[in-house]
């Protein structure tokens, strides 16, 4: 293990008012991009000549994607430099946008999805950053910032959405991601230094990316293409074959290599191991909930005797709360992980959470409950997501921060294809017979929904209490100057 010299002042490192917003904006731009497509799905397949089944290909391309270069990604940042593959993420997710605006074939609107997802490398590419640029008291602060980002990006993508296509063209959506990303490269280019730190000692895995690209790719695809083929069909069931011996292969591939792309000792240690089942949990809620109340309140309550009849843009605004409340989850999740650890945080998130869905499954007929729905639980997600890196950057050493946040946003990413293709086969699974060929879910099938959602949560909420104690990793010291490795700060005591 090698770490570059770094800095031993506050006053020779990046100012985060300089470097913080320049991250937060990276992260921003992707997690706006993925989830901005998500309302419009029934629009784009009517504009695009395209099935409804084939239409969610907009989103499975780009979950793929994301899931498969963001750990890539994350390793290579920690293997060359975290800057320049930044940079790397961000150009993909403009250039996808570019390609977006520019063409009105469906094929290409897939290639250009998968390209956005590059922008996935931003999340543990940031928080590596972080370790390595911000004064120490100021790096739980500006990771939880981060973090949190994502959530308060994919509510405001949603209102966005809803607010572009009120007054242009779906293309508008696509526009909005390309200036966000363009601003976010000159602001990474200009305020963002080469990073310190990089792993001289570590090596290329090309068989154990490809695995790993292999058994993501299979269970991704089975998962989100399993309520239009089947869940017992046998291109579903075969690709979740696929997917296990696959996966056992890349396990066995990366025990055996001497320099792995993801280290498995360190994926084992509980704390990366039950947060990372955390994330799963987490990511599988957000994506999830976010489809069915978007659905919820678009439904015509003149035929389904529920729902709020909202248009695009309503729906988005009656989500605008969970990014509210992931905002203001960032400073609060980083005084709690500060003063008391990351557990704190990462309960309350799935308590909150639970919390929020179970009140929609009991009062869920005024916008009011939607709004404060909505905002319980944009804060519980953002607490959770604001603990996540805390467990993890506490657990793991610097150099390998990059591939370990990047799991762990796997898992999130995974989470959520999984959560939102349960949420939709618990739609449809109990649908009204109308009199016009339109499908409509049951009232108590968005009750169940809404209940999934909330035992999820719960589940979240309740794993952190099976990490006992995080082991730092190794404390190194040169001359007179003592560095931990873990967190970017002096050891502290948590009750992680």
């Amino acid at each position: 293990m090698s770490e570059a010299p770094q800095p031993t002042t506050a006053a020779e490192k990046q100012s985060s008012a300089r470097v913080l917003p320049a991250l937060i904006l990276a992260m921003l731009s992707f997690s706006v991009v993925q989830t901005a497509v998500v309302p419009i799905l029934p629009s784009l397949a009517k504009e695009l000549s395209v099935s409804g089944s084939s239409i969610t290909w907009l989103m499975t391309a780009n979950l793929l994607s994301a899931a498969v270069l963001t750990p890539l990604l994350g390793r290579f940042g920690d293997l060359r430099g975290r800057k320049p593959m930044l940079l790397i993420s961000l150009a993909g997710l403009v250039a996808g946008s570019a390609l977006a605006v520019s063409t009105h074939s469906f094929t290409w609107l897939v290639v250009a999805r998968v390209l956005q997802g590059a922008g996935g490398g931003v999340l543990p590419l940031a928080i590596s950053i972080v370790r390595d640029e911000l004064p120490k008291q100021k790096v739980t602060g500006g990771v939880a910032a981060i973090s949190a980002s994502m959530g308060v990006g994919s509510g405001l993508g949603l209102v966005a959405t809803g607010l572009l296509l009120e007054h242009w063209s779906y293309k508008s959506i696509f526009w909005m991601g390309l200036v966000f990303g363009l601003i976010a490269v000159a602001l990474v280019a200009l305020r963002v230094p080469t990073d310190p730190v990089t792993d001289k000692d570590g090596g290329a895995d090309p068989l154990g990316a490809l695995t790993l690209a292999g058994w993501l790719s299979a269970l991704l695809v089975a998962v989100s293409q399993g309520n239009h083929w089947g869940w017992t069909s046998t291109r579903t069931l075969g690709l979740f074959a696929v997917a296990a011996v696959v996966a056992l292969i890349w396990g066995v591939i990366e025990v055996k290599v001497a320099h792995p792309l993801v280290d498995m000792t360190m994926m084992s240690r509980p704390a990366v191991a039950f947060t990372n089942l955390a994330g799963l949990l987490i990511g599988f809620g957000m994506y999830g909930s976010f489809m069915v109340i978007s659905n919820f309140a678009q439904t015509p309550e003149k035929l389904a005797h529920y729902g709020f009849t909202a248009t695009v843009l309503h729906a988005g605004v009656m989500l605008l709360p969970s990014a509210l409340g992931s905002m203001v989850a960032a400073p609060l999740g980083a005084l709690l992980i500060a003063r008391r650890g990351p557990r704190l945080p990462l309960v309350l998130g799935g308590a909150l959470g639970a919390v929020s869905m179970a009140y929609l499954a009991l009062r869920h007929s005024h916008e009011g409950d939607i709004y404060l729905s909505s905002a319980i639980f944009g804060l519980g997600i953002g607490l959770a997501f604001s603990a996540m890196p805390a467990y993890i950057n506490g657990a793991v050493p610097v150099e390998q921060s990059g591939i370990a946040n990047g799991m762990n946003a796997v898992l999130r990413t995974v989470g959520g294809a999984i959560g939102t293709a349960v949420m939709a086969a618990v739609l449809t699974g109990d649908t009204m017979k109308l009199p016009i060929p339109v499908s409509l879910p049951t009232l108590d099938a968005y009750r169940h929904a809404f209940w999934t959602a909330a035992v999820v949560c719960a589940v979240a909420g309740a794993v952190p209490f099976l990490i006992r104690t995080v082991k730092p990793a190794v404390i190194v010291t040169e001359g007179n100057r003592t560095a931990d490795l873990t967190s970017g700060r002096e050891p502290v005591k948590t009750d992680a």
